[in-house]
């Protein structure tokens, strides 16, 4: 059961939303918009050698055009 972040278009607001099924319906928690899209996560994880997060590096952070242009 993964949790998405959302943005809905009525009220500006980002959200997170845990969704149980591919087919459920999402709407905003603040204005009750249904008009919202899923964005791009990022995740965040820790090791013995301290924390890592997927989107400080890589094609996430470059203005290469492609991933073979930052790596």
């Amino acid at each position: 059961m993964p949790i998405y972040e959302y943005h809905c278009a009525k009220c500006d607001q980002d959200f997170e939303c845990l969704v149980f099924r591919s087919d459920e319906k999402v709407s905003c928690p603040k204005c009750k918009g249904k008009k919202v899209s899923r964005l791009m996560s990022g995740f965040a994880h820790k090791s013995a050698g301290g924390k890592m997060v997927s989107s400080s590096g890589g094609c996430a952070s470059c203005s290469g055009g492609s991933c073979s242009s930052c790596h």
